[in-house]
């Protein structure tokens, strides 16, 4: 009998979004951005760097926490 998290499934999610935001901070320059994303500049070529960097860490942990929550439970150990 399984019983996981229900937070397992968002954390899914949310991971592979992050993920793609990441990727997105990464490659597009400032005025490339979509305009409700942070630090969307017109007319700006910076990129921001830090911004993916934090979108990839929390995407991580996100789903590592999804790793280990849908891992195996640990065994009871008494003999």
């Amino acid at each position: 009998m399984s019983r996981r998290s229900p937070l397992v499934l968002p954390a899914i999610v949310l991971g592979i979004v992050l993920l793609v935001v990441a990727v997105i901070y990464f490659v597009d320059s400032a005025s490339a951005l979509p305009s409700f994303f942070p630090g969307h500049e017109t007319g700006s070529s910076h990129h921001h760097f830090k911004h993916g960097l934090a979108a990839l860490i929390v995407a991580l942990g996100c789903l590592l926490y999804a790793w280990f929550q849908t891992g195996p439970a640990a065994r009871d150990r008494t003999a």
